[in-house]
């Protein structure tokens, strides 16, 4: 019976010893990783300066793309992330940098493939309030959205393709997390991509330059500036004549954002804003650019022909060339330009200056967040 008693003894141990073997060597089950669960995005209205709200219309947000703070910044993240480019070296803040504006030094952009466009990027501010809803020198784009498009899929810019740029995206650690905090999804495709930019870019702007404080009645204009300031509404000979396009001083904008031929050309390399209307009405007509922030966005025009501000000044005292598709907003045209004096083009630059932002170049909400 002892015996008995001592075999059952051992077989329990031993099967309980085996028991507690077998847990120790099985391997532990994986844990899946859940995916990014829906949510709503934090409404974030733009925020209007004063003299915005009391002299313009208010920005055009479309309701399909509501400012948030997830998608804004998403948006920022994007902007200045190379991933969207073909070979991952390229962001679009390469060519549109918060320290000139939104816009490059150079006069053309150079590419991935080292290769450069015909065209200066144009700088990005204000955004929000280009109620014609047509962006870039030509207007070939319809929305801020549909602008972001572009620059991805061309080959002497990302040089990339969509599917490509999505697929990074998507095998990114953050950007799934990402856009789904922003649009409720974590599946990427172009449309949040640009929608998510557009955001951020409607952000960027620029109302605190030394004449905004002035019409505020917050700061002075030197006499020299406002002597400027007179020459560039006056439209008779030896005036600026600049108010036809870019306004008289009453909107903040300083752009009508319509389409001129300003006179720089007899003939036309670049056709501007005819090659998408198909009109040939339309030969050399380029959106009129803002005045805003001219000390940090040169070169000038649409092809960057003028290294410095003096060049442009001179071009509509002295350099205007008749075509037949000039504006007649050009009305000295015919004279080559409005014949200012050297004190008074002194005294213009003087006032087109302070027309710029400083704190706008260096807001730490536009700078890089990678």
């Amino acid at each position: 019976m002892r015996n008995i008693r001592t075999l059952i003894t051992l077989i329990i141990f031993t099967a309980f010893f085996t028991s507690c073997s077998k847990e120790v060597k099985e391997e532990p089950i994986p844990v899946p990783v859940p995916e990014p669960t829906t949510n709503t995005p934090t409404p974030a209205p733009l925020q209007i300066p004063q003299l915005f709200a009391q002299t313009i219309n208010p920005p055009l947000i479309p309701t399909n793309n509501p400012q948030t703070i997830e998608g804004v910044a998403l948006g920022r993240k994007l902007f200045f992330d190379p991933i969207l480019s073909g070979d991952g070296t390229l962001a679009c803040a390469s060519c549109h940098s918060p320290e000139f504006s939104f816009t490059d030094s150079s006069r053309f952009s150079t590419g991935i493939t080292m290769q450069q466009g015909d065209r200066n990027s144009m700088a990005i501010f204000n955004a929000a309030w280009n109620w014609n809803g047509k962006f870039f020198w030509d207007g070939r784009a319809n929305s801020l959205e549909n602008q972001a498009l572009g620059p991805v899929v061309n080959p002497i810019e990302m040089n990339n393709t969509w599917p490509t740029a999505m697929a990074s995206l998507q095998a990114h650690p953050d950007y799934p997390g990402l856009f789904n905090d922003a649009f409720g999804t974590s599946t990427i495709d172009s449309t949040l991509v640009t929608m998510a930019i557009a955001q951020f870019e409607r952000t960027l702007i620029s109302a605190n330059s030394r004449f905004d404080r002035y019409i505020m009645g917050q700061s002075a204009l030197t006499p020299q500036e406002l002597s400027g300031f007179n020459i560039y509404n006056n439209g008779n000979i030896g005036g600026g004549d600049c108010f036809h396009c870019h306004g008289d001083g009453s909107n903040p904008l300083w752009t009508d954002n319509d389409f001129h031929n300003n006179g720089l050309d007899a003939t036309f390399t670049d056709n501007g804003r005819s090659i998408v209307t198909g009109n040939s009405a339309d030969d050399g007509k380029f959106k009129t650019p803002s005045l805003r922030n001219l000390a940090y966005s040169a070169p000038y025009m649409h092809d960057g022909r003028f290294a410095t501000l003096d060049e442009v000044i001179d071009h509509y005292s002295t350099g205007v060339v008749m075509s037949s598709t000039i504006d007649p907003l050009m009305q000295h045209a015919g004279t080559g330009g409005t014949q200012m004096s050297p004190s008074d083009k002194a005294d213009l630059k003087a006032f087109l200056l302070s027309l710029s932002d400083s704190d706008f170049i260096v807001n730490p909400d536009f700078q890089d967040p990678n």
